[in-house]
């Protein structure tokens, strides 16, 4: 495959390649952005700031901390904690000091928080004293000798400190009882790092960075591999993708992204920290996206230029009273990825604020963005955009050939972003990767004549009725468009006539939503095997902690 359609369709001074990289590693790329930009803010949250350079301090002490507990090398430390100022703290300590980043969802159980120390192998865990007694449970049996403990006050001062952390203990008692004997407090070890000296560890483009595991949607989570050069790789294509907006921004201005979804996931990782970090911005954490009001709140004291997030985040803002009490003027990026983006929320986000979502697309194999949509597009495509520059994509059958244009198959993705593989299971790996270097998604999707990418669904969510594709994504797309559906999520399920049949769970905006309207809504819009069987109202989907609709739960649901 060598004619690359889609570069028709990139914006002017976007390239077709990525040049060579400028950094041998991550702490190559962070450090330069310590010296370069130290007096600047780095992060806020709950209304401190941190500077470049305060991050490159604690960093180091904690850095020096690490190496001093007696890791070698290469070993693997875990972090479980929300979007608070120790995260990135934390991650450019585990990278300067040569050991690899493994991020923990904090909302696990311990059932599956044990799975993932054992799996990775980790030997340390910095997590946040909110889950501590979820540890507790299952510590005993994986490889994890030293545990420090964060607090959401930690980094905002004696006074301020000591006041929230009491408010979310002993108030909102948020911090359930633990016990972790010969755990140390992350200011101790900080304090303790300061006394150390951080021996310098020669890190190469090759040596793994992060184990990201996936969500373990097609069986057990598994670890992607992601190399310091993978996610360099993917920093800076998301940065030339982003630049013709970027550059809009008024001179004196510094960029300033809001970071909503949780670092944890690759998403945030690489285009909210990561991507921030290279350029200077500085980076507003939301510690808990789900509460509408107070993201609202934080949001409304700050000027802000770019804002990544998934659809059901970008809809709920949309809808909310306390919207037009932000200021979005001042938005030049809003980049939907995690899942499909709907027509009705990106027309209603337009209306809005002005500033279009872009819809990109990646995965954690990925580091994780493959395409997006052009950021100089003003009208929702539909379709997940283009490959960004450097990355190669195509459509294959289940032999691997390449099928032809505007017809559906599994998508391929090549590129210096791609994963070295799943964490010591090369049996997983020879299932994704095609021996000269493609990477299989698992998604099904089309290539238009322009070189865009549609993505018509995951594999195994197809649902086949009487022998028809059925395909959820479009289905909740059409009924999304229907006045009175907050949310909705189509799955399959068994049907005596037909095999499978359609089955449609709403969340209603207005009470006055009937089955009857639903029913007529998809008689119009869609043909007759596409259209629901089922139909249930519910008060809210379930969903991942990053707002991801799990699908599956609803179609085990009885």
């Amino acid at each position: 495959m060598t004619d690359r359609l889609w570069l028709k369709s990139y914006p002017e001074g976007v390239p077709a390649d990525l040049p060579p990289s400028p950094y041998p590693s991550l702490v190559a790329l962070m450090e330069e952005s310590f010296r370069q930009y130290a007096d600047r803010p780095a992060y806020s949250f709950m209304g401190k700031e941190m500077s470049f350079g305060e991050t490159d301090r604690l960093s180091r002490a904690f850095a020096a901390y690490l190496q001093g507990l007696g890791l070698a090398q290469g070993d693997r430390v875990a972090i479980m904690m929300p979007n608070v100022p120790q995260y990135p703290v934390v991650v450019a300590a585990i990278l300067r000091a040569g050991y690899v980043v493994v991020n923990v969802n904090p909302l696990y159980t311990a059932r599956e928080l044990e799975h993932q120390l054992k799996d990775s192998g980790s030997k340390a865990i910095v997590i946040i004293e909110n889950f501590a007694h979820t540890l507790e449970k299952c510590i005993a049996a994986t490889p994890v000798k030293h545990v420090v403990l964060c607090a959401m006050g930690d980094r905002l001062g004696l006074l301020k400190g000591a006041l929230v952390n009491f408010v979310v203990r002993k108030v909102k008692k948020m911090v359930p009882a633990f016990n972790l004997p010969g755990a140390v407090r992350f200011n101790d070890a900080i304090a303790k790092g300061e006394r150390g000296t951080l021996r310098q560890p020669a890190i190469k483009p090759d040596d793994v960075a992060v184990l990201q595991y996936t969500g373990g949607t097609t069986g057990v989570s598994k670890g992607a591999v992601l190399l310091h050069r993978n996610v360099i790789a993917n920093v800076l294509q998301s940065q030339l993708w982003n630049e013709p907006a970027m550059k809009k921004i008024p001179a004196g201005q510094q960029s300033t992204g809001i970071c909503a979804l949780p670092l944890y996931h690759i998403f945030a990782f690489t285009v909210g920290m990561m991507l921030s970090m290279r350029m200077g911005a500085k980076l507003i954490l939301i510690p808990n996206p789900r509460d509408l009001p107070a993201v609202l709140k934080e949001l409304s004291k700050h000027v802000f230029h770019s804002f990544p997030a998934v659809n059901t985040l970008f809809n709920g803002l949309a809808n909310h009273p306390d919207f037009n009490k932000v200021d979005w003027s001042n938005l030049k990026v809003s980049v939907g990825g995690g899942m499909a983006v709907q027509g009705a929320v990106a027309q209603k986000w337009f209306e809005k604020t002005g500033c279009p979502i872009c819809e990109g697309y990646g995965l954690s194999e990925t580091s994780p963005s493959a395409s997006c949509n052009p950021v100089t597009a003003t009208e929702y495509t539909g379709t997940i955009g283009v490959p960004i520059p450097g990355t190669w994509m195509k459509i294959i059958d289940d032999d691997g050939r390449d099928v032809p244009q505007g017809q559906p198959g599994e998508i391929a993705i090549k590129g210096p972003q791609v994963m070295a593989g799943y964490w010591q299971r090369p049996d997983e790996t020879a299932k994704v990767m095609t021996p000269d270097g493609w990477f299989k998604s698992g998604d099904v999707g089309i290539m238009d004549e322009r070189g865009f990418f549609r993505i018509v669904d995951r594999k195994k969510d197809m649902i086949l009725v009487s022998g028809f594709n059925v395909y959820p994504n479009e289905v909740e797309d059409v009924v999304a468009k229907l006045d009175g559906v907050l949310e909705c999520a189509c799955v399959g399920v068994a049907d005596a006539q037909t095999g499978e049949a359609v089955k449609l769970v709403i969340v209603k905006k207005d009470p006055a939503l009937t089955e009857e309207k639903v029913r007529a809504w998809c008689r119009e819009n869609m043909t007759g095997y596409k259209q629901p069987k089922v139909i249930e109202f519910r008060t809210d989907l379930p969903k991942t902690p990053v707002g991801k609709i799990l699908r599956r739960e609803l179609r085990d649901a009885k």
